[in-house]
């Protein structure tokens, strides 16, 4: 099963995007409806409701008035968490609920206006935003949901930042005129669906690109979804893609922090269900004495690139990335060095889909460097 968060503000049409991935076969699941069951009559979240905001949220029939509902629940902030505080809960046990019973092979759309006030985007696979400039959002809620102008701003008001959503968006779809095609978005989903289940990672050829400043951005993402899987545990974000201006491989290296290699060997399939599957156990070209060993992962992404590394924290391979990112990141030589060698082996290996023969025409370069590394780490222990 792959889960995709989908999110945007109110009035940015994420109903409509959600719509687009249902025609296509994913099963959505939409939590404002799910909010609606929660409040039906005669469930134990209305009752709770109607004791802390009063009988005139409600309709003769008994059922919950929403705009009365929400002129309160918005009005300040204190309303709003009350209000969060019954739903919530009542809501995510029945998400979960849902998503237990999606088919092994589903793509899960979750329609979720407030992941990113949640702080739940490292939970899913993948977080689609849909985004719709204030103005036409305000429109929207005013001409098409005929809602009260000061109850749309308040309502806008009280949701995350554009700046904070696209902060958490591998994705970003801008719906303020029309509405956006999804046809390349669902091939990559159905791709990324079947890697997940059948543990296979996405590859490609080692072609260097120029630096892109939105590869920390990526990064950070990632990393979170990492963690996340793993327990919490500490993942950096090392190699190329690390160093601001450095020309790469459109690949995101991570190393996460185990224990020891058992600890590793335990986290393979969390880490796989996370879609990161298992490469194998690998032993790095040790650049000094110690333990090299490591468990590889990899991402089942076709649409992003990414090498995991699970290494004991702190061991000497582990303190080698670190060193070695730090040290191109510090010296612009060096860094100028490492580009033109990686750009003049992209280009003789264009053809090779894999990376060992990348990798050992790089390492005379790499055991050169080692002399440079460790000074630069005695320059900064002094």
């Amino acid at each position: 099963m792959l889960r995709v968060g989908l999110t945007g503000g109110i009035g940015s049409g994420k109903s409509t995007v959600a719509r687009l991935f249902a025609a296509n076969g994913a099963v959505v699941i939409d939590a404002d409806k799910l909010a609606r069951e929660v409040l039906e009559p005669g469930t134990e979240g209305l009752a709770e409701v109607v004791r802390a905001f009063g009988e005139d949220v409600l309709h003769e029939d008994g059922t919950v008035n929403r705009a009365a509902l929400a002129a309160k629940a918005f009005a300040t902030e204190e309303a709003r968490q009350t209000l969060n505080g019954i739903t919530h809960p009542r809501i995510g046990a029945l998400t979960g609920q849902r998503m237990a019973e999606a088919a092994e092979d589903a793509i899960v759309v979750h329609d979720i206006p407030l992941l990113v006030e949640r702080d739940i985007a490292a939970a899913y696979h993948l977080v689609v935003v849909v985004y719709a400039d204030p103005a036409t959002r305000l429109e929207r809620l005013v001409t098409s949901r005929g809602m009260d102008r000061q109850d749309a701003e308040n309502r806008i008001a009280a949701q995350a930042t554009d700046e904070q959503r696209r902060a958490v968006a591998d994705v970003w779809l801008d719906n303020s005129g029309e509405v956006p095609d999804v046809t390349a978005l669902w091939d990559r989903l159905v791709v990324f669906e079947e890697n997940v289940r059948t543990r296979t990672y996405a590859s490609g050829p080692p072609v260097i690109v120029p630096y892109d400043e939105s590869w920390p951005a990526q990064a950070w993402r990632i990393a979170r979804r990492i963690s996340a899987a793993a327990g919490g545990r500490h993942v950096e974000h090392i190699g190329s893609t690390a160093v601001p201006g450095l020309a790469a491989k459109d690949v995101l290296d991570f190393q996460l922090a185990v224990e020891d290699m058992e600890t590793a060997d335990s986290l393979r399939e969390v880490l796989a269900q996370a879609g990161f599957p298992y490469v194998g156990p690998y032993l790095d070209t040790p650049r000094g004495e110690g333990d090299w060993s490591k468990r590889l992962h990899a991402g089942a992404d076709p649409g992003r690139g990414v090498n995991l590394h699970l290494r004991v924290g702190g061991a000497p391979n582990w303190r080698w990335a670190v060193d070695f990112r730090d040290w191109l990141r510090h010296d612009a030589e060096a860094r100028e060095e490492y580009a033109a060698l990686k750009l003049e082996l992209s280009r003789r290996f264009a053809a090779d889909t894999g990376s060992a023969a990348y990798g050992e025409a790089k390492e005379p370069w790499m055991a050169a460097a080692v002399e440079r590394v460790e000074a630069y780490r005695g320059g900064q222990e002094s």
